[in-house]
């Protein structure tokens, strides 16, 4: 373009912005400004920018006689489609000018500056924002004009549609200035802002805390809200990535929550920030938030008298000082400063520093400096995305050779500010992909892993190592049940989960039918089968065995042949070598490392791992982390893994409290329960349920009860426990047995109660001393036959009387006796008969004998609460609770501090079983108990029942987990029962000796956790040492004379 061209360009550009100047009407107005828009977004000069046009549009717009002319052509040049690379820089320098026009009085001119600025903010560069929200973060912040904050406030919501990603990670600067707008005094101000953050949140993904988003916001306006709040979002899973924007959420509410005065909600509050602060893998997301957060932390640790309370908050402390590289000084390392802008502005000057370029191009580097910013903070690094964001605005002040050059070099030395992320090996192997997935797992409430890659190569042999309870069998599960986001389907991989347990549907089933079931037809006939089997070391009797005579080493072949004939990719191994002996780990080592199928194994045997795998797989802060090499090679690397295989026992373990001292009970071989002819039928049925039951339970009774859906075993427990009463026969419970009964659908206990803590639950279940969910068993409900029963007339002192209460009860030979009142009757059997209650003088001690054929529920309910007077029952304190649930794998953590509603299912069911021990029963019934309980669980269970010191019965179809718990079976069929393996006896019983000893004796509470004070009764002394005693005393009358006193020492 010739100088005289460029003249004209200039001359005609001034002409067009007169005519616009001088417009007086709206057509005129619009017409100017639409063809001076036109012509500034088209190409005036090569490498320049019309300066003097922006400076003279700036004065017009402060001009109040050519505002709404100088408005109008701001909007039309912003809301042009083509909006030019050299124009855009100015018009951001100008917002905030248009912006001040939005709070005129003048309607005309407000509504021109809203229409001018919503013209820019939606055709602004998205990754140039970092240039232009300041503009509007300081018309909230700092205007006096409340028609101008709400335009702004406007803005950030068109930005929010516009630019997602980027205000995503404008959200920390962002949050505070909208919630300080939530406060304003003027009620437009205080909506605008709350639709801004309302809007803004929607940048925000994480499924986590998505619907507690309202909650949050609400919280800001209404800080009262913040307890509930707190207590909600600590009974939160946290899986998803946190991020920037998650955090400037949920930063104000969890400070707030930090500066509670309740130490429950402080205490919650430390445990979110625990959990959610655990997801956050670079250092630089968490660190604008350490200034708000670990203070408040310190400063509760150092003033929280809660013991509990403390260890809690020094956990997320401690956390807070892992994610964000917080040193032994306590010192908070500074935010990154990669992305400002002054930085990278530095930066570009340094580089076109000897282009001498004009000022008129400073908006225009200093735009540039913004999107590189924006690109630093978006962790984009790659050449071709830099070069296509930055060009077309650095070309207006360079050529274009020019520009990718320095935009080039802007890029490594803009990147080189990044702090370095953990550093892990690449994987070097060019081998066949069989899955490259990025996934989240959790169990329960438990994070396992988050935003992890997993890649696997045909052909390889993995290891997968972590600590105890990192969640290896559960990945393994996890991807065999498709489970696992991004994993390819069974159609496209087919994958096997391979242990040595065997469904106890298939105990009966031989060996090739049980290949075929389990693999499918598709495996081919009998005889491909069986020939495969052999190739596997069956012998030709084995392969027709049933699978209950097999060893757990043979089972261990036999599903890793199962396997092999599904023609499975992977192989997904679960402790393989746990029942295999040596000879056959050779054979499983030889045959891994020559089948050429890919395998993921989980083994504590370091030798059996380091003969096998190629690669290990490891749990590190919720990633997976694979190593090149075996085991031995992997310990070089990462020393403190060796201590995960070190054999010892399962990490999951329970144990139940001992029970209760039973009188007259002295060995454990003695009846407690004892049932003789007994029958049941429901009411309105044709044939009783169950019939000619006999039985007896004792302490040492360790009993399965097995038989088919629909037998009766349910029925059976259900009068066992007095669920029911039986229609015949006789029931013998002893006075003080106490049994504990887990229902078969586990959760009806704790329906009702799922806004409780646990802690809470059980100290409403036992309050009373009893326990209230069986109080409304038939065994203690007062019905027509009972009340039949009750009216039998006693004859005492001459006198007839019925019972109408009993109240105490005392020692009488080797049974009881007990105090009841009476009525009086008069006329008996005629018209006028009449009952009048006596008074208290007139009540008689009855022996036990006597009432128990009549008033038998009454004596029970007496019974009762005399073991609760002699201290029977625990103190319902937060302390003794958490103690006892910790027995059954429940940490102080769930048991005080989270709602039963956000339990997982294994934890209810834990709670479940605390609350049905807390009584420290004699009997422990459990109705299905393979139902619901996971495998760890149940291992737990299982041992801590064979250490129970009282009776145990369970109703199960899994021999697996009774064969080395019990010793007697009862098999219900067709209504009846066949007991086996009994060691039933009619009274005491061989054993041991169960008397209770005075020096072993506990420490006994009352129901409100008062200690009840027992005086142990004084020794009886010997002759020698009576004489002895004397003889003092003797000598100290002799020496005091009439001031000695006797002591009751002496006598």
């Amino acid at each position: 373009m010739s100088e005289k061209e460029k003249q004209q360009s200039v001359e005609f550009l001034n002409e067009l912005f007169g005519k616009l100047s001088v417009a007086s009407s709206e057509d005129e107005r619009a017409t100017a400004a639409t063809n001076l828009a036109s012509f500034i977004n088209g190409p005036i000069e090569e490498h320049d920018v019309p300066i003097k046009f922006f400076a003279d549009l700036k004065a017009a717009i402060k001009d109040k006689k050519q505002t709404l002319n100088a408005l109008s052509a701001f909007s039309h040049i912003a809301g042009s489609k083509e909006l030019a690379p050299s124009v855009e820089p100015e018009l951001v320098e100008l917002a905030g000018a248009v912006l001040e026009k939005a709070g005129d009085k003048d309607v005309t001119v407000k509504n021109a500056a809203v229409e001018a600025i919503e013209s820019l903010t939606r055709n602004v560069t998205p990754r140039a924002i970092k240039a232009f929200l300041p503009h509007l973060t300081n018309a909230v912040a700092n205007s006096n004009k409340w028609t101008e904050k709400a335009t702004a406030l406007k803005c950030v919501e068109i930005l929010v549609e516009t630019s997602r990603d980027q205000i995503a990670l404008r959200m920390p600067e962002l949050i505070p200035v909208l919630s300080e707008a939530m406060w304003d005094t003027k009620p437009e101000v205080k909506k605008a802002a709350t639709s801004a953050i309302t809007k803004s949140t929607d940048t925000i993904e994480n499924k986590d805390i998505e619907k507690f988003i309202p909650d949050l916001i609400r919280c800001i306006a209404k800080p009262t809200e913040v307890p509930e709040t707190v207590e909600k979002l600590g009974a939160t899973t946290f899986v998803s990535e946190v991020t920037m924007a998650t955090l400037s959420i949920m930063v104000p509410v969890l400070s707030r929550g930090l500066a509670e005065r309740d130490t429950a909600k402080k205490r919650k509050a430390a445990v979110i920030i625990d959990n959610m602060c655990k997801l956050v893998d670079d250092p630089q997301v968490i660190a604008p938030f350490m200034g708000k957060l670990y203070p408040a932390l310190k400063t509760n640790h150092a003033n929280i008298a809660d013991p509990e309370a403390r260890d809690v908050t020094l956990r997320a402390i401690n956390t807070l000082k892992r994610v964000g590289n917080i040193g032994d000084d306590d010192k908070i390392p500074e935010v990154s400063h990669a992305g400002d802008v002054s930085v990278n502005l530095d930066i570009l000057k340094g580089l076109v520093q000897d282009k001498k370029l004009h000022p008129r191009f400073d908006n225009v580097i200093r735009y540039c400096a913004a999107i590189s910013g924006d690109l630093i903070d978006e962790r984009l690094t790659d050449d071709a995305t830099w070069v296509e964001s930055v060009r077309p605005f650095l070309v207006v002040a360079l050529h274009d050779a020019e520009a990718r050059e320095t935009i080039s070099n802007l890029r490594v030395k803009a990147v080189d500010n990044i702090p370095a992320p953990p550093n892990f090996d690449e994987e070097d192997d060019d081998g066949e992909d069989l899955c490259n997935c990025e996934f989240s797992l959790a169990y329960g409430a438990k994070i396992l892993l988050n935003r992890t890659q997993l890649r696997l190569k045909r052909n390889r042999r993995y290891g997968l190592c972590g600590p105890n309870g990192a969640g290896k069998s559960t990945l393994m599960r996890a991807i065999a049940e498709g489970q696992v986001e991004g994993f390819p389907s069974q159609d496209e991989l087919k994958t096997v989960y391979v242990e040595h347990d065997i469904d106890g549907t298939h105990a009966d089933t031989n060996v090739i039918d049980y290949v075929r079931a389990t693999a499918g037809e598709t495996v081919g006939t009998r005889e491909e089968v069986k020939s495969a089997l052999l190739e596997f070391s069956f012998s030709e009797e084995m392969t027709e065995m049933p699978i209950t005579s097999l060893s757990g080493g043979w089972k261990m072949k036999l599903a890793l042949c199962t396997a092999v004939l599904r023609k499975a990719d992977i192989l997904l191994l679960d402790e393989p070598t746990n029942h295999l002996d040596t000879v056959n780990v050779a054979w499983l080592v030889n045959y891994l490392n020559t089948c050429g199928i890919t395998s993921i194994i989980v083994s504590h045997d370091s030798g059996f791992l380091d003969n096998v795998c190629q690669y290990i797989i490891h749990y590190e802060r919720f990633k997976l982390r694979k190593y090149k090499g075996n085991l031995s090679e992997f310990v070089k690397k990462v020393p403190a893994a060796k201590s995960y295989y070190e054999l010892g026992a399962s990490e999951a373990s329970f144990s139940f409290p001992e029970p209760g001292f039973l009188e007259g009970v002295k060995t454990k071989q003695k009846a407690i329960v004892k049932v003789q002819n007994m029958s049941f039928q429901y009411p309105g049925t044709t044939k009783p349920q169950i019939r000619n039951i006999n039985f007896q339970v004792s302490l040492s009774s360790r009993i399965a009860v097995i038989g088919p859906n629909g037998a009766g075993k349910s029925t059976l427990i259900n009068v066992l426990t007095g669920e029911l009463l039986p229609t015949t026969g006789d029931v013998y419970v002893h006075e003080n047995c106490r049994i504990a009964y887990v229902k078969q659908h586990a959760f009806a206990h704790i329906d009702n109660h799922l806004d409780k803590t646990p802690s809470e639950y059980i100290q409403w279940r036992f309050q009373t001393g009893e326990d209230r969910e069986t109080m409304d068993r038939a065994n203690r409900q007062i019905n027509e036959d009972d009340e039949k029963s009750m009216n039998k007339i006693f004859k005492i002192e001459g006198t007839p009387r019925r019972i109408q209460g009993i109240h105490a009860r005392r020692k009488f030979k080797n049974s009881y006796e007990y105090e009841c009142s009476f009525y009086l009757g008069e006329n008996i059997g005629m018209k006028n008969e009449r009952w009048t209650p006596m008074m208290s003088v007139d009540n008689a001690w009855l022996p036990r004998s006597e009432l128990v054929e009549t008033h038998s529920k009454m004596v029970a309910e007496v019974d009762m609460k005399e073991a609760l007077a002699s201290g029977q029952f625990r103190p319902l304190t937060r302390k003794e609770i958490e103690s006892h649930c910790q027995m059954l794998g429940l940490d102080a953590e769930l048991v005080s501090h989270s709602r039963i509603r956000g339990l997982s299912g294994g934890q209810k069911v834990k709670l479940v079983l605390a609350a049905c021990t807390w009584q420290r029963p004699h009997v422990i019934v459990l109705d299905e108990p393979t139902n619901y309980l996971d495998r760890d669980s149940l291992g737990a269970l299982s041992k801590a029942l064979k250490e129970f010191e009282g009776g145990v019965v369970l109703i199960t179809h899994s021999s697996e987990f009774t064969k080395d718990l019990t010793e007697e079976v009862w098999a219900v069929k067709d209504g009846e029962m066949t007991p086996s393996g009994h060691n039933w006896v009619s009274g005491q019983g061989s054993g041991p000796r169960l008397d209770k000893k005075e020096d072993d004796e506990e420490e006994k509470f009352d129901a409100l956790g008062n200690k009840i004070e027992t005086k142990k009764k004084a020794k009886k002394l010997t002759a020698s040492e009576l004489r002895k005693k004397k003889k003092e005393r003797m000598k100290k009358k002799k020496e005091l004379g009439d001031a000695y006193v006797s002591s009751d020492d002496e006598l």
